[in-house]
Protein backbone atom coordinates (compact mmCIF):
# COMPACT_ATOMS: atom_id res chain seq x y z
CA UNK A 1 0.00 0.00 0.00
CA UNK A 2 1.50 3.34 -0.94
CA UNK A 3 1.99 6.15 1.56
CA UNK A 4 -0.80 8.38 0.21
CA UNK A 5 -3.38 5.59 0.45
CA UNK A 6 -2.22 4.79 3.98
CA UNK A 7 -2.46 8.47 5.03
CA UNK A 8 -5.96 8.81 3.51
CA UNK A 9 -7.14 5.59 5.15
CA UNK A 10 -5.74 6.66 8.55
CA UNK A 11 -7.34 10.11 8.24
CA UNK A 12 -10.69 8.56 7.33
CA UNK A 13 -10.55 6.18 10.32
CA UNK A 14 -9.75 9.08 12.67
CA UNK A 15 -12.61 11.09 11.15
CA UNK A 16 -15.06 8.23 11.72
CA UNK A 17 -13.82 7.36 15.21
CA UNK A 18 -13.77 10.94 16.49
CA UNK A 19 -17.09 12.00 15.02
CA UNK A 20 -17.34 15.21 13.08
CA UNK A 21 -18.67 18.70 13.55
CA UNK A 22 -22.01 19.21 11.90
CA UNK A 23 -22.74 22.49 10.19
CA UNK A 24 -25.65 24.55 11.51
CA UNK A 25 -28.14 25.73 8.90
CA UNK A 26 -28.28 29.31 10.20
CA UNK A 27 -31.23 30.41 8.08
CA UNK A 28 -33.46 27.49 9.19
CA UNK A 29 -32.45 27.33 12.87
CA UNK A 30 -34.11 29.48 15.51
CA UNK A 31 -34.99 29.95 19.14
CA UNK A 32 -38.68 30.55 19.93
CA UNK A 33 -39.73 31.98 23.28
CA UNK A 34 -42.89 32.72 25.23
CA UNK A 35 -43.18 34.95 28.29
CA UNK A 36 -46.18 36.22 30.23
CA UNK A 37 -47.29 39.82 29.86
CA UNK A 38 -49.46 41.47 32.54
CA UNK A 39 -50.11 37.96 33.95
CA UNK A 40 -53.02 37.42 31.50
CA UNK A 41 -51.35 37.60 28.08
CA UNK A 42 -48.21 36.14 26.67
CA UNK A 43 -45.67 37.47 24.23
CA UNK A 44 -44.12 35.15 21.69
CA UNK A 45 -40.99 35.84 19.76
CA UNK A 46 -37.86 34.33 18.32
CA UNK A 47 -34.15 34.76 17.72
CA UNK A 48 -32.22 33.58 14.71
CA UNK A 49 -28.61 33.91 13.65
CA UNK A 50 -27.58 30.63 15.28
CA UNK A 51 -23.93 29.77 14.72
CA UNK A 52 -21.17 27.71 16.25
CA UNK A 53 -20.22 24.07 16.24
CA UNK A 54 -22.07 20.90 17.07
CA UNK A 55 -20.61 17.45 17.26
CA UNK A 56 -23.40 15.02 18.00
CA UNK A 57 -22.77 11.29 17.77
CA UNK A 58 -25.69 9.15 18.98
CA UNK A 59 -23.35 6.14 19.20
CA UNK A 60 -20.67 7.92 21.23
CA UNK A 61 -22.25 10.61 23.39
CA UNK A 62 -18.97 11.15 25.23
CA UNK A 63 -17.56 12.73 22.05
CA UNK A 64 -20.62 14.94 21.56
CA UNK A 65 -20.41 18.64 22.28
CA UNK A 66 -22.30 21.85 21.63
CA UNK A 67 -20.80 25.32 21.33
CA UNK A 68 -23.61 27.44 19.93
CA UNK A 69 -24.47 31.15 19.96
CA UNK A 70 -27.34 33.26 18.69
CA UNK A 71 -27.30 36.90 17.71
CA UNK A 72 -29.16 38.79 20.48
CA UNK A 73 -30.00 41.64 18.09
CA UNK A 74 -32.27 39.33 16.08
CA UNK A 75 -34.94 39.31 18.82
CA UNK A 76 -38.29 39.55 17.06
CA UNK A 77 -41.76 39.76 18.64
CA UNK A 78 -43.49 41.28 15.58
CA UNK A 79 -43.60 44.62 17.38
CA UNK A 80 -40.80 46.95 16.29
CA UNK A 81 -41.14 49.32 19.28
CA UNK A 82 -41.00 46.43 21.76
CA UNK A 83 -38.11 44.79 19.88
CA UNK A 84 -36.12 48.04 20.00
CA UNK A 85 -36.78 48.25 23.76
CA UNK A 86 -35.69 44.63 24.25
CA UNK A 87 -32.41 45.41 22.46
CA UNK A 88 -31.50 48.34 24.70
CA UNK A 89 -29.78 48.32 28.09
CA UNK A 90 -33.06 47.68 29.96
CA UNK A 91 -33.08 44.09 28.67
CA UNK A 92 -30.58 42.40 26.31
CA UNK A 93 -28.21 45.37 25.88
CA UNK A 94 -27.11 44.00 22.51
CA UNK A 95 -24.36 46.60 22.15
CA UNK A 96 -22.62 45.24 25.25
CA UNK A 97 -23.78 41.59 25.00
CA UNK A 98 -24.22 40.78 21.29
CA UNK A 99 -24.34 36.98 21.70
CA UNK A 100 -26.29 34.47 23.76
CA UNK A 101 -24.21 31.29 24.00
CA UNK A 102 -24.46 27.71 25.22
CA UNK A 103 -21.46 25.44 25.74
CA UNK A 104 -22.07 21.84 26.75
CA UNK A 105 -20.25 19.87 29.41
CA UNK A 106 -21.93 16.55 28.66
CA UNK A 107 -24.62 14.84 26.61
CA UNK A 108 -26.53 11.86 28.00
CA UNK A 109 -29.40 9.70 26.81
CA UNK A 110 -32.61 9.52 28.82
CA UNK A 111 -35.16 7.12 27.32
CA UNK A 112 -35.88 8.29 23.77
CA UNK A 113 -34.49 11.78 24.50
CA UNK A 114 -31.09 13.28 25.09
CA UNK A 115 -30.05 15.86 27.64
CA UNK A 116 -27.18 18.24 27.18
CA UNK A 117 -25.87 19.93 30.30
CA UNK A 118 -23.70 22.98 30.18
CA UNK A 119 -23.44 26.73 30.57
CA UNK A 120 -25.80 29.33 29.15
CA UNK A 121 -24.34 32.83 28.97
CA UNK A 122 -26.93 35.56 28.59
CA UNK A 123 -26.56 39.28 29.31
CA UNK A 124 -23.10 38.64 30.79
CA UNK A 125 -24.38 36.08 33.30
CA UNK A 126 -23.48 32.39 33.04
CA UNK A 127 -25.68 29.71 34.59
CA UNK A 128 -25.68 25.93 34.34
CA UNK A 129 -28.70 24.54 32.46
CA UNK A 130 -29.95 21.20 31.18
CA UNK A 131 -31.61 21.05 27.79
CA UNK A 132 -33.68 17.96 26.97
CA UNK A 133 -33.80 17.40 23.20
CA UNK A 134 -34.70 14.93 20.50
CA UNK A 135 -33.11 14.24 17.16
CA UNK A 136 -35.70 14.43 14.40
CA UNK A 137 -33.99 13.75 11.08
CA UNK A 138 -31.43 16.53 10.68
CA UNK A 139 -33.07 18.63 13.40
CA UNK A 140 -32.20 18.83 17.06
CA UNK A 141 -35.27 20.08 18.95
CA UNK A 142 -35.07 21.08 22.59
CA UNK A 143 -37.04 22.88 25.27
CA UNK A 144 -36.14 24.53 28.52
CA UNK A 145 -37.36 27.17 30.90
CA UNK A 146 -35.23 29.89 32.43
CA UNK A 147 -35.90 32.77 34.78
CA UNK A 148 -34.99 36.05 33.09
CA UNK A 149 -34.16 37.72 36.41
CA UNK A 150 -31.47 35.07 37.01
CA UNK A 151 -29.74 36.70 34.03
CA UNK A 152 -30.49 40.30 35.09
CA UNK A 153 -32.78 40.81 32.08
CA UNK A 154 -35.15 43.69 32.72
CA UNK A 155 -34.44 43.61 36.44
CA UNK A 156 -36.06 47.03 36.85
CA UNK A 157 -39.29 45.81 35.26
CA UNK A 158 -40.58 43.52 37.98
CA UNK A 159 -42.65 40.46 37.10
CA UNK A 160 -46.16 41.85 36.53
CA UNK A 161 -45.54 43.62 33.22
CA UNK A 162 -43.05 41.01 32.03
CA UNK A 163 -43.07 37.56 33.62
CA UNK A 164 -39.96 35.94 35.05
CA UNK A 165 -40.29 32.45 33.52
CA UNK A 166 -39.37 32.19 29.85
CA UNK A 167 -40.30 29.08 27.89
CA UNK A 168 -37.72 28.39 25.19
CA UNK A 169 -37.97 26.08 22.21
CA UNK A 170 -34.81 25.40 20.22
CA UNK A 171 -34.80 24.19 16.63
CA UNK A 172 -31.29 23.55 15.35
CA UNK A 173 -31.22 22.37 11.75
CA UNK A 174 -28.03 20.61 10.70
CA UNK A 175 -26.79 20.45 7.12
Amino acid sequence: MNKITLILLTSFCLFISKGYAQEINTSASKIDFTISNFKVNSVEGFFNGMSGSIQFDENDLSSSEFNVCIDASTVNTDNEKRDDHLKNEDFFDVEKYPKICFTSDEVVKNGNKYITKGNLTLHGVTKEVSIPFVKNGSNLEGKLEIKRLDYDLGKGTGTFTVGDEVEIKITCVLN
